[in-house]
């Protein structure tokens, strides 16, 4: 069994940013805070069931994964974490400046680039590699509900290298609004979500921090412990 209190390094705008405000109340939780939040109105008149079609994405807090969960290594700490945190954050890059839009990917919808942005594939891959000796190695079992038979061979070969077979150049980035929908029940909720993200006029979105999320079990919720803005 997946080993716990299991950490990730994720992107998320910021506590008091409009676009935390927008995923929190839809996800009808804060990861910043801990708080439960009541559901948008609109939400719940497109779908009574909008707890259960975001239970998913709850679990994990509204963000943008880069280096995603794990249990940490044999001797390694949360505090050398956190200070790799800040190491990373202080080395100077590019900082990746997205278009965003909501849009469905993979049967689910969420706040995604409008076109690929190199400087966020090479900072999702920088997190991937740079934190990896943080990572507990992969179980049998963590392998399996990976479903490796339904993976590309490129992926299931990411999976058993680093973890998670969804990196690299097969990396998407974004930042989940739902669970998986059927097409049919799509539509109307994806043109809800579309006029609420409108309601922000946010045309450009710098990913310009990491933030380190923590389970503590699992039924816990991921709550931010650390946040860092990312060097120029």
């Amino acid at each position: 069994m997946t080993g716990f209190p299991r950490y990730a390094i994720y992107f998320a705008a910021g506590a008091d940013n409009a676009l935390s405000r927008f995923g929190a109340e839809l996800l009808g939780y804060d990861a910043y805070s801990g708080d439960e939040i009541s559901f948008p109105q609109d939400a719940l008149r497109i779908a009574s069931d909008w707890r259960d079609i975001t239970a998913d994405p709850r679990k994990y807090g509204y963000h943008g994964t880069l280096k995603a969960p794990m249990a940490l290594a044999p001797g390694k700490t949360e505090a050398e974490l956190v200070a790799a945190c800040a190491t990373f954050a202080g080395k100077p890059r590019p900082v990746p400046v997205i278009r965003p839009v909501v849009d469905s990917i993979s049967g689910f919808i969420a706040v995604i680039p409008a076109e690929p942005v190199d400087a966020l594939q090479q900072l999702a891959a920088d997190c991937v590699r740079d934190f990896d000796s943080f990572r507990s190695p992969l179980t049998a079992e963590d392998r399996a509900r990976r479903k490796p038979e339904r993976l590309s061979e490129p992926q299931r070969e990411y999976l058993d290298r680093w973890g998670y077979p969804y990196v690299m150049e097969e990396f998407r980035f974004h930042m989940t609004l739902t669970g998986r929908l059927d097409a049919n029940r799509r539509g109307p909720i994806l043109e809800m979500l579309r006029e609420r993200f409108a309601t922000l006029k946010l045309d450009a979105l710098a990913v310009d921090r990491i933030a380190l999320f923590k389970q503590d079990d699992a039924k816990a919720r991921f709550r931010i412990i650390g946040e860092w803005t990312l060097g120029r």
